[in-house]
């Protein structure tokens, strides 16, 4: 099994990560200056609306980011591992967290806290420019799925998240591409704009034409090129 090659430029993960962005004296000196911390699967990393003592920078594992509106619906937002920061807009503003993060594994990160973060990117501008490239890319891809949500309607916007996670978290087997991010309906709801309901139609539709095959927690892409068509709204049978 190979992992697929990430997107060019497009999905939810279509940056490097604040470490690999780094020089690597910096790196090993932001790393020197926090304490390891362990998270177990499904245990949160951070709380929305909590107040904010720490960065997080994620050394190992993968991450989902939710915010929940005052109704309960909660929106999957971004998915951060290896190499990211998280945390670190409450750092600079001194403002309550923004969003919840989640671990989908078991995660090892270091935990920096504020003041030091800050004094670090003082003595490091090299770093604090890197940080604010990280800030605009995740603005422009914010900005992207903004429009993409205007302009393409749920069915579409599904078979686009399916393959930017082919692409990005996607391991080729002899069936098909396994997706190695456990999401649940409701996470893949919220990172499309819709119900979890309208997630299991379209998933009931995509297996019954054999395009994936689900599992507890497990999704296997069986036509990608079905999902290229439905994507660009040239599926004859959409």
């Amino acid at each position: 099994m190979t992992m697929l090659e990430p997107p060019g430029g497009h999905g939810l993960d279509d940056r490097v990560p604040f470490l690999a962005r780094l020089e690597r004296a910096d790196r090993a000196a932001l790393l020197a200056l926090g304490g390891r911390l362990r998270f177990g699967t499904r245990s949160a990393l951070i709380h929305q609306q909590e107040p904010s003592s720490h960065v997080l920078l994620i050394t190992e594992g993968w991450t989902k980011v939710t915010a929940s509106a005052a109704n309960g619906y909660e929106a999957l937002l971004a998915l951060r591992g290896p190499g990211d920061i998280v945390g670190e807009s409450s750092a600079l503003t001194g403002r309550a967290r923004s969003a919840t993060v989640t671990a989908l594994e078991p995660v090892e990160a270091v935990a920096v806290e504020h003041d030091l973060f800050k004094e670090y990117l003082s003595r490091s501008p090299a770093a604090a420019f890197t940080l604010l490239g990280l800030t605009s890319d995740r603005t422009r891809a914010a900005d992207r799925r903004r429009l993409e949500f205007a302009s393409l309607t749920v069915r579409e916007r599904f078979a686009v998240l399916l393959l930017d996670l082919a692409r990005t978290h996607g391991v080729r087997t002899e069936e098909g591409i396994e997706l190695t991010v456990p999401l649940s309906k409701q996470e893949l709801a919220g990172s499309v704009g819709a119900s979890r309901e309208m997630v299991q139609r379209l998933l009931r539709d995509l297996r019954a034409r054999q395009v994936v095959s689900t599992g507890r927690r497990t999704l296997l892409i069986l036509r990608p090129d079905v999902l290229r068509r439905i994507a660009r709204a040239q599926d004859p049978a959409g």
